[in-house]
């Protein structure tokens, strides 16, 4: 039985990172299919000694544990991965065990530019090198001009960036031990 956890890096209801994570699993096929919530407070040392680890972080950490493989999609906010996606690799950073150690995960954006979030992309494998996961350095899926780059089922629309999401998830569940 394989499970797959989704992270979006944006929180709106009609997020296209979102869309774009529904998307990776549909082509990915696991048997199970989770999406993360990670509207966490602000990580405030202060909080984390007074308070302890949210219980919503524990929950993410042990979701990530428990996936086979992790999927990420995060938009470009001025040139970097979004303050909400950062904040919840900050939380998860504290405490024990430590999740992302030796996990399988693919990342993926959707932006307005045309570009489509190689920045964002840059930025966050730079943010998740300390937790030493296995990120698939390719294909990239970059989705530019995500505004109308799915039909009106949530499903991509271009070929090209339908057959470089299918062969990421491919090689993702090759990565799957």
């Amino acid at each position: 039985m394989t499970s797959l956890l989704g992270i979006s890096g944006s929180l709106r209801k009609e997020s296209r990172n979102t869309a774009l994570l529904h998307e990776a699993a549909r082509l990915f096929a696991p048997d199970a299919f989770t999406m993360a919530d990670i509207r966490f407070p602000l990580y405030d040392g202060d909080v984390e000694d007074s308070d302890g680890i949210p219980q919503i972080v524990d929950v993410l950490r042990e979701q990530i544990i428990k996936a086979d493989a992790v999927i990420i999609s995060t938009p470009e906010y001025n040139g970097n991965i979004s303050g909400v996606l950062k904040n919840a690799l900050d939380w998860l950073s504290r405490g024990k065990p430590k999740p992302w150690e030796g996990k399988p995960v693919a990342i993926m954006s959707a932006a307005a530019g045309r570009s489509g979030g190689a920045r964002t992309q840059f930025s966050l494998r730079n943010c998740m090198t300390p937790f030493n996961p296995r990120i698939l350095q390719g294909p990239e899926v970059m989705i530019a001009a995500a505004g109308s780059a799915f039909g009106d089922n949530g499903q991509l629309i271009n070929e090209f960036s339908i057959k470089s999401l299918t062969r990421l998830m491919d090689a993702l569940r090759s990565e799957i031990r």
